[in-house]
């Protein structure tokens, strides 16, 4: 059993060497998301602010060093199209273009937690869903890739 254990760490660590190393969910002390305040548009039921995509290329730059500086991760010697700077809190459910919540997101993350974004906001836009259950469950999505499913389902039901 520990043999067994120990291979399949060493597998994991050959990989992770053989692909670079990037963030499984936002740090939250550096991404700790934050809301759109500066816009006169507002949506759904509860009348949210509502901000327009405005995320510069020297911004996106700067969290994916910032990322790697701190992290030690290497997104910055990967592919730049297997990354986008996500939003931790999407636009369509009032998030900001701050750098608060901004991080590097590899594409087999964001396959996993993409798919719950539409979803949420069509909720919201229902009016089915506060902006704060809507976030609380975003980042609890992002930040704990196992609870995607579990997030899904609630959403669904709603």
């Amino acid at each position: 059993m520990k043999f067994a254990l120990a291979l399949l760490l060493l597998s994991f660590v050959a990989t992770v060497s053989a692909e670079g190393s990037f963030p499984h969910g936002p740090n939250l002390d550096e991404t700790p998301g934050s809301l759109c305040a500066n816009s006169r548009q507002r949506r759904y039921p509860e009348k949210i602010v509502y901000c327009e995509r405005s995320v510069d290329s020297y911004l996106k730059n700067a969290i994916i060093q910032k990322y790697d500086r701190l992290f030690d991760y290497s997104i910055r010697s990967m592919k730049r199209l297997d990354f986008k700077v996500d939003h931790l809190i999407p636009l369509c459910a009032g998030g900001s273009n701050n750098e608060d919540n901004l991080w590097p997101q590899h594409k087999s993350i964001y396959a996993i937690t993409d798919p719950i974004e539409p979803l949420l906001c069509e909720k919201m836009q229902q009016g089915k869903l506060l902006q704060a259950e809507a976030v609380k469950m975003i980042i609890e999505a992002k930040t704990n890739l196992n609870m995607v499913p579990a997030v899904m389902k609630r959403l669904k039901s709603l």
